[in-house]
């Protein structure tokens, strides 16, 4: 997706507490997923992210991370994942549902092509 429309839309991807440290609620790794436990500083959670981001190739898009207080993840309710599409009026276009089951790179797609054909740039609601 990002090949085929990064030349018209801006992908970023926003860090959030980690859903499987293993001194967390749903530990888990192997499998080419990095073993990690919860960060307790904002420089420890990039640290993760930088090896998250690493172990699923994240480039060319822009990672974000999360602060400690954890307020995007709270605020888009983003964990464990989420998708979300931000409209040219910088309101929420598209949602998608929590993951793993929610996460549906195909709606956020058909959102985007949606978005884009919109003749003043905002998608109908």
């Amino acid at each position: 997706m990002q090949e085929e429309l990064g030349e018209e839309v801006e992908f970023l991807v926003v860090y959030i507490r980690e859903a499987h440290a293993l001194d967390g609620r749903m530990p888990m790794g192997g499998g080419g997923a990095p073993l990690v436990e919860e960060p307790l500083t904002i420089g420890e959670r990039k640290a993760i992210a930088h090896r998250c981001a690493g172990a699923v190739d994240m480039a060319p898009m822009t990672m974000l991370v999360d602060g400690m207080d954890d307020s995007t993840c709270a605020k888009y309710a983003a964990w464990p994942d989420r998708l979300y599409l931000v409209g040219r009026d910088g309101r929420v276009a598209f949602a998608g549902g929590r993951g793993p089951g929610g996460f549906k790179p195909e709606l956020l797609e058909a959102a985007i092509v949606t978005e884009l054909e919109a003749p003043s740039g905002r998608a109908p609601r």
